[in-house]
């Protein structure tokens, strides 16, 4: 059996009606088109299977390797866990457009109705226009009425929290709670692997076809939490050239780290894949003694559970955030 090694695969990019050109002018993603909202950089989504670009194994996807390598690749307890499914879903979203507001069912609710995960997720801002915002829940507790009538107004953001943000700015997305990337901002996003959005308000925008998205008022209606919080950004340290824990929740583990020197990592005490996204600079990771792979902004590398010793240097001040399951 071939050995597993630091895995790149091939961003699959998706037109948006709200979509730009940073995920091609900032991150470097090869298109030509000039909407393209979302680059899905690891995905096991049903017909949006990440591909290896890198490697012996390039062209093969990454559930077949899951099903070859299974501990190997994920760690025992994840597969354990899910089995041949991949459990998270990764991306860089670029709104040069305001995104539809909505929300997430959470597990439970996602399998009764889609037979699926629940989608927690989180942001962490990459580049913002001036004024570029983000809506995160609720500015006071807010109940079914109160919510339905503004919905109905066409005033929700009367009662929605809406944050201007800078490149740094976290935040963490639970299911049930109301959310929308405003225009102007490039954020990688890292969530459990599920599709299934509850679409509330899209702005009356109509697509390229004249037709509109379809709205789930009626599914969303369970599915929030109509509670508020007192700040929904998450504040977090940076410490240089060692890991900043950012998040820590049941579905993913996302820690911050600077490098600007040589830094040894140690996995081990994971037994999980660890995910890289380069969101600055430029760094090379030297594994199994002398093999080397570099990763570059807007790049993101799958470490195999098997591979967790290796080396990180920055070719030049590099910030990484580092994802695992615990």
């Amino acid at each position: 059996m071939n050995k597993l090694y630091p895995l790149k695969f091939e961003p699959i990019l998706k037109e948006k009606v709200w979509g730009g050109e940073k995920l091609h002018q900032i991150l470097n993603k090869k298109s030509n088109k000039t909407n393209i909202g979302e680059s899905w950089e690891i995905s096991d989504v049903d017909d949006d299977v990440s591909i290896v670009n890198n490697g012996q194994f390039k062209g093969q996807n990454l559930k077949d390797l899951i099903k070859t390598y299974k501990a190997e690749l994920v760690g025992e307890k994840v597969y354990h866990q899910f089995g041949d499914k991949f459990p998270l879903l990764i991306k860089f979203i670029d709104a040069k457009e305001a995104l539809s507001i909505q929300l997430h069912p959470n597990d439970v609710l996602a399998k009764e109705r889609h037979n699926s995960f629940g989608k927690t997720e989180m942001w962490y801002v990459m580049q913002a226009d001036e004024g570029g915002n983000l809506i995160v829940g609720f500015k006071e507790d807010t109940t079914k009425e109160e919510y339905l009538k503004h919905l109905e107004d066409k005033t929700l953001l009367d009662i929605l929290n809406v944050d201007n943000v800078e490149e740094g700015d976290v935040y963490f997305i639970p299911t049930g709670r109301i959310h929308a990337i405003g225009a102007g901002v490039l954020l990688a996003e890292i969530q459990q692997t599920s599709d299934i959005t509850y679409r509330i308000y899209d702005w009356d925008r109509p697509n390229p076809d004249g037709t509109y998205r379809d709205l789930h008022a009626e599914l969303a209606l369970e599915a929030i939490d109509y509670k508020a919080e007192s700040t929904y950004k998450t504040s977090y340290g940076k410490s240089l050239n060692k890991a900043s824990n950012i998040i820590d929740c049941q579905y993913f583990t996302t820690n911050f780290l600077t490098i600007n020197n040589v830094v040894s990592i140690d996995n081990n005490d994971k037994d999980s894949f660890v995910i890289y996204m380069c969101v600055k600079g430029e760094i090379s990771i030297t594994y199994n003694n002398d093999k080397v792979e570099i990763i570059r902004k807007g790049e993101t590398l799958l470490m195999p559970a098997n591979l967790s010793k290796f080396e990180v240097e920055a070719i030049e001040n590099s910030e990484l955030l580092e994802v695992y399951i615990k």
